[in-house]
């Protein structure tokens, strides 16, 4: 198994550990929809300035993680291509000296 295989499988299994494992939340979406238009009707946007950076982060989250991957998955078999090509002009070199 490769080096970037074992990686992925990491990273794979580290994202389905973290799926299935549940957490206790503070709040349904009801409650915090209630809270804000209740600090908003006083005039306080603080906690709705949160709560809108909340979801961004965990809208965001998931493509910075794909990407992440992407990155790395590109990086490693760009390697790989470099190296076979390497091999591949040492082989070539050494068949023609042979000749």
């Amino acid at each position: 198994m490769s080096d970037a295989m074992k990686w992925c499988s990491r990273i794979f299994t580290l994202i389905g550990i973290l799926v299935f494992v549940k957490m206790p939340v503070l709040a349904q979406c009801a409650m915090c929809r209630a809270t804000v238009e209740n600090n908003v009707s006083e005039g306080d946007i603080g906690i709705g300035a949160g709560l809108n950076t909340g979801i961004l982060y965990l809208f965001i989250l998931p493509y910075v993680v794909i990407s992440t991957i992407g990155f790395f998955w590109y990086r490693s078999s760009k390697r790989e291509k470099e190296r076979l090509l390497k091999n591949q002009h040492i082989i070539q070199n050494a068949a023609q000296r042979t000749n």
